[in-house]
């Protein structure tokens, strides 16, 4: 990708390189993310960098990304609060909520413990640790939320990695977690996972994923017309997928620029991450129609790779709730008082 303003190609063919050679392996993954510690963490100068680097593995591989950005979202939610974290762990973050699963946090003399259940769970087990939010009840009898750091090597936890039948990112599985009694420090206070300016960033760390598994898909259509003489229909799709795809890399820049400039803290923050997440998976949505209406079933029925790369990020920007974060967005708009534009 081109997000930095001093592109370093040796380095990011390198890095897309390695990222290929993960070819779907999560244990691959687990090692690339591992060696990539030294990215910088969003909001310190050089978030471009970072939204880069995710955009280059997603380009090359999506089970790759998936891991790298939640290990890497991981470190720089531990680097906010100063809790340390060891070279040699690997760490994923498991913030989901689901319908009649609770985990729930209780201080005691021995510290905290977690019991309940943990949906959305990636690689629970495989990673050394998570970071995890749990309810807590508050003395007035509210119930909040706090961030928790587990290791997940302990015992007491029960992965259900049967629970995950899924096609796309099929090694990163993403099912449910009993935990029974088990140990867990607390990272922040009450509300602060949710609140600290990090929250929104990470969003828009997603979606320069997305963005990139988009890319790997135009690289496909792109080649393709240089096999054969391309068609007015094949030219427009290329067209509109450039179209796509370049606004979205406009788009994550001055994202990035805005994080390193303070201009996205707060509600400006959250706005800025509902717009980048929302204009990338529209654009996602739209590669990959014109991808499926400008090459056909041949790719999918006989090219592993890309009808991996489809399947994988068919699902992953799913992670954007469609219309409802839409509706999400519009709230925001509307309690602003004025319009944006």
């Amino acid at each position: 990708m081109r997000l930095e303003s001093h592109p370093r190609p040796a380095v990011r063919d390198d890095l897309a390189t390695a990222s290929g050679a993960v070819n779907g392996d999560a244990r691959r993954a687990l090692t690339l993310a591992s060696s990539l510690a030294s990215v910088p963490r969003p909001g310190e100068g050089h978030t471009a960098l970072l939204f880069d680097t995710l955009s280059t593995v997603g380009a090359a591989d999506l089970t790759a990304a998936r891991v790298v950005e939640a290990h890497l979202d991981a470190l720089a939610i531990l680097h906010q609060a100063g809790y340390p974290a060891r070279p040699d762990q690997t760490w994923g973050v498991f913030a989901a909520e689901g319908p009649e699963m609770t985990l729930r946090a209780t201080p005691g003399h021995g510290g905290w413990r977690l019991d309940g259940v943990k949906p959305w769970c990636s690689l629970a087990g495989l990673l050394s640790h998570a970071l995890v939010t749990a309810h807590v009840a508050r003395p007035d009898g509210t119930i909040g939320r706090r961030l928790f750091a587990v290791d997940l090597r302990q015992p007491g936890l029960t992965v259900h990695d049967d629970a995950w039948v899924a096609r796309g990112l099929a090694q990163v599985t993403s099912g449910p977690v009993d935990f029974s009694h088990v140990a867990a420090d607390p990272v922040g206070g009450d509300g602060w996972y949710l609140s600290r300016p990090g929250f929104a960033w990470g969003g828009i760390g997603v979606a320069a994923v997305w963005w990139g598994g988009a890319v790997g898909l135009a690289r496909t259509l792109f080649d393709s017309v240089h096999s054969r003489t391309p068609d007015q229909i094949a030219l427009a799709h290329l067209g509109a997928v450039d179209l796509a795809v370049t606004g979205c890399e406009q788009v994550l820049a001055a994202a990035a620029a805005a994080i390193d400039e303070g201009a996205a803290d707060g509600p400006a923050g959250a706005l800025l991450a509902a717009r980048v997440r929302g204009l990338v998976a529209h654009t996602v949505d739209e590669v990959i129609f014109h991808i499926g209406h400008a090459l056909g079933p041949a790719p999918l029925a006989l090219d592993a790779r890309h009808t991996q790369r489809f399947a994988d990020l068919q699902l992953y920007v799913r992670q954007h709730h469609a219309e409802r974060d839409d509706a999400a967005l519009g709230h925001l708009l509307v309690t602003r008082g004025s319009a944006p534009w």
